[in-house]
């Protein structure tokens, strides 16, 4: 006999999450700034914006930038991005967890930093639209860490913080979801590191896929 959910609505991240998008981020940030002649982060500090809101993340990217320079940053970090969004793959085994979470009978969501219309190129692309019972962009609400986007999910999806996890590659993310009194899980396999994530409150850490669609089994 299997035992009872302990959560009822799980809410993914999407880049460096879901997506193995991370490393093509971080190239297009530093591409923008290049073609912009302004400082060109590391790719550290290239990957550690990433899951904000793209106007956030790039200010942050590129501390001390001017407010009247964040429009041209914008449109070259999208020139660089598009060029090769076609070509990102999901991360091996998500498809397939995703499947498997949707007939036990878990609500499914995303809550990212991508606007709203990439991440339905994204849906649209991968063919996982019908899999998610609601999403949020960071274009429609406040950016992460701020909880605006998991409140939001919650109360479309009729479910208490106790019974929402969010999962993501950034301490963002798990910020995000403890300032939403909800529960999270990280993965190492993303944008932020080993040892950023296990100073943010998690559950865990996870280290792949396989490791995460495990624990979701026995613990979710």
């Amino acid at each position: 006999m299997s035992q009872p959910k302990k959560f009822d609505l799980i809410a993914f991240d999407w880049d460096g999450t879901l997506m193995d998008s991370t490393a093509h981020i971080a190239a297009s940030i530093q591409a923008a700034c290049r073609d912009l002649s302004l400082p060109v982060p590391s790719t550290e500090q290239a990957s550690h914006v990433i899951g904000l809101g793209l106007h956030d993340a790039l200010a942050r990217a590129v501390p001390g930038i001017g407010a009247d320079q964040v429009p041209d940053l914008v449109e070259r970090y999208r020139f660089h991005y598009l060029s090769q969004d076609e070509q990102l793959v999901l991360f091996d085994g998500a498809r397939e967890m995703l499947v498997d979470l949707k007939q036990r009978g878990y609500w499914l969501a995303v809550a990212t930093g991508k606007s709203r219309i990439g991440l339905n190129r994204a849906l649209n692309a991968t063919g996982l639209s019908p899999l998610f019972d609601a999403t949020r962009c960071a274009d429609e609400t406040h950016s992460k860490p701020n909880p605006a986007m998991l409140l939001q999910l919650m109360d479309q999806m009729g479910v208490e913080a106790s019974r929402t996890l969010m999962i993501g590659d950034t301490t963002h993310d798990l910020w995000m979801a403890a300032n939403a009194q909800a529960r999270a899980l990280g993965v190492t396999y993303g944008a932020h590191l080993h040892e950023h994530l296990i100073e943010a409150p998690a559950l865990g850490v996870m280290h792949s896929i396989e490791e995460l669609h495990e624990w979701l089994l026995q613990h979710g």
